[in-house]
């Protein structure tokens, strides 16, 4: 593997997780973001003997092989098309961008000019994703007939961005994506979506609790997703009080068998939080494993390098989570189905 010099673009909490990540394969990392945060982690971390300097975003794009965006979403299309533009490999957080056309544009961008875009749709690389969906394909459970996976977590607070719709894209794309990501890769192709939402989306405009000033902070959403082969997903997300602990579970049954997980109830799950914040304002890690944000970073470093490596989330996975997010968007905004096409490979 060629030497590795990442330009990590942002500096809150998933640009923490990308970072030990390219600490662990030896990377020496750039950092740049708004504000003088960037100046603020790299002294933290270069005070634990890291090779992690801030620069400006021009001096960053000189001395870096890839640039690994970690900025809130509504940016992800106008950073990436400037490092593609610039020669650079892209990892980029999830979701890719906000709209099918940007992701699409995006995706194109990186063909044209011969670079790598990955997403990093980090729950792929969780051991019990990865299980479940082996165990699907090896059809130990036989024909798939429904899929049910739900994800909850207070509502976040730490970064205003995330509490606005127009720029994150809301629960259904900014947290839900990971399970219609996943529900994808497992079941296949989507034909039909048809998603609910209950719960003001935007926390400023939300009604406050009766007697308080605070305001009404659960946002529920439910989506189902048709697939091609027939079989059925259904995907609840809650974003709910700030005493509601991150939880991920999945029920997957087919004519053969049923496999569960539930993160409660097994160890595999910790969350991981930044500065003082409370635990469940973290991000989800696994402490019995090697870190799945480690996982992707290795995957796709080896990918710049040898051709034949092919991650096991792709340029075209991205643009896919992007495209069902949007539909369930939609059909929560009308309360219809919003029927899709299959994917034209």
């Amino acid at each position: 593997m060629s030497p590795l010099h990442i330009g990590l673009l942002g500096a809150g909490a998933i640009a923490r997780s990308h970072l030990d990540g390219w600490l662990e394969l030896g990377a020496t990392v750039s950092v740049h973001s708004r504000g003088d945060s960037a100046e603020k982690l790299a002294a933290e971390y270069a005070a634990l003997g890291h090779d992690v300097t801030a620069t400006t975003l021009d001096e960053l794009l000189a001395r870096c092989r890839a640039v690994d965006l970690c900025t809130p979403t509504a940016t992800h299309k106008d950073l990436a098309l400037t490092a593609i533009a610039a020669g650079k490999h892209v990892v980029c957080e999830k979701p890719l961008a906000l709209t099918v056309a940007d992701a699409r544009e995006m995706v194109a961008a990186a063909e044209a000019a011969g670079v790598r875009l990955q997403p990093a749709h980090v729950v792929r690389y969780f051991p019990a994703y990865a299980a479940m969906r082996q165990t699907v394909h090896q059809r130990e459970l036989g024909d798939l007939a429904v899929l049910r996976l739900t994800r909850s977590s207070a509502r976040p607070r730490w970064a205003p961005w995330l509490g606005d719709p127009a720029q994150s894209g809301g629960v259904l794309m900014d947290f839900m994506l990971h399970d219609l990501d996943i529900a994808r890769w497992t079941a296949g192709d989507v034909v039909r979506v048809h998603a609910l939402t209950r719960g003001t989306e935007r926390l400023a405009d939300a009604p406050a609790v009766h007697g308080t000033d605070t305001p009404a902070e659960v946002v529920t959403a439910t989506v189902v997703l048709t697939h091609a082969s027939g079989a059925l997903t259904h995907v609840s997300g809650l974003w709910g009080l700030p005493s509601q602990p991150f939880r991920t579970t999945f029920h997957i049954a087919g004519s053969d068998g049923v496999l569960r997980h539930d993160s409660a109830a097994a160890p595999g799950f910790r969350i991981t939080a930044q500065d003082a914040r409370a635990a469940q304002d973290g991000i989800p890690s696994t402490p019995m494993t090697e870190s799945p944000y480690l996982s992707q970073l290795r995957e796709f470093a080896a990918a710049w390098d040898d051709a034949t490596v092919t991650p096991r989330v792709t340029a075209q996975d991205g643009v896919e989570a992007v495209r069902l997010a949007c539909a369930a968007i939609e059909s929560s905004r009308t309360g219809r189905a919003v029927e899709l096409k299959e994917v034209t490979r």
